[in-house]
């Protein structure tokens, strides 16, 4: 199976960029999208030259800002469109395609950048979905959680380490959080589970010529539950094309 996951930052944005036929050409089984910026109606029309796929969208009630969606070659048995509590489900940051057994989800978590009440929103979303988490570990289900989570989890992940203890995306009670999903909750970050000591970087400021100089964060994961670690087969995360701020996310798993 292989999964795509990206932060479009706006659909129609990325489409301009040439997203349709990269997509089409990479003929992934499922892609996951976030930060899509548009409502339901917009999202029909922008994506329908993906004709093979099952759409599926879970928009913010703020029109034009975050959102999530999930394109799927086989159709999902079922979708479930947020997670029933805000921050979450206002703003549309959760969406889940259950196959089987297998749910894959697209998560856009809050960024904390703008200022002291969006981060406290961050960490009040941080609070509620560690319980959904925990749901999710003891449920059975196999997940493939894909996303921009806006947070980066040590050293590795970011190029200006020690000058963005104080930011958000990288603030220490952010990272203690992040790596309790793997920690505690047992799931698997599969590119560093692939790549153990490898810098990449999946997300760069627009500002200056970070993309340039590669100055970038990696805040952008695909998480599977334990049960299938022993199905992880690739994780790339590609500078070029670039579609957007952040970088396609390109797995395979032997589902």
């Amino acid at each position: 199976m292989k999964v795509i996951s990206l932060n479009v930052n706006g659909i129609r944005s990325g489409i301009k960029k040439g997203l349709i036929p990269w997509l089409l050409a990479e003929k992934a089984d499922v892609i996951c999208l976030q930060e899509i910026k548009c409502d339901t109606e917009q999202f029909i029309e922008a994506a329908k030259a993906l004709k093979d796929y099952h759409l599926a969208s879970y928009c913010a009630v703020k029109k034009g800002y975050s959102g999530v969606a999930i394109f799927s070659l086989k159709k999902p048995d079922q979708i479930h469109t947020g997670l029933g509590w805000e921050p979450c489900d206002e703003e549309g940051r959760y969406l889940q395609a259950d196959f089987a057994d297998l749910s894959i989800a697209s998560i856009y978590l809050p960024s904390g950048s703008a200022g002291p009440h969006r981060q406290e929103k961050k960490f009040s979303f941080m609070e509620k979905f560690a319980e959904d988490l925990a749901r999710m570990q003891k449920d059975g289900r196999r997940y493939i959680l894909c996303g921009d989570w806006n947070i980066v989890r040590s050293e590795l992940d970011i190029k200006n380490w020690k000058s963005n203890q104080k930011n958000s995306g990288c603030l220490p009670e952010e990272r203690i959080w992040m790596n309790a999903v793997f920690d505690r909750f047992n799931f698997i970050d599969v590119y560093r589970e692939l790549h153990p000591n490898k810098v990449a970087y999946s997300w760069w400021s627009q500002r200056g010529q970070a993309f340039a100089n590669d100055v970038g964060w990696r805040i952008d994961y695909q998480i599977t539950s334990h049960n299938l670690k022993n199905k992880l087969c690739t994780l790339d995360m590609l500078r070029e094309p670039k579609f957007s701020d952040h970088a396609p996310l390109i797995a395979t798993y032997d589902l």
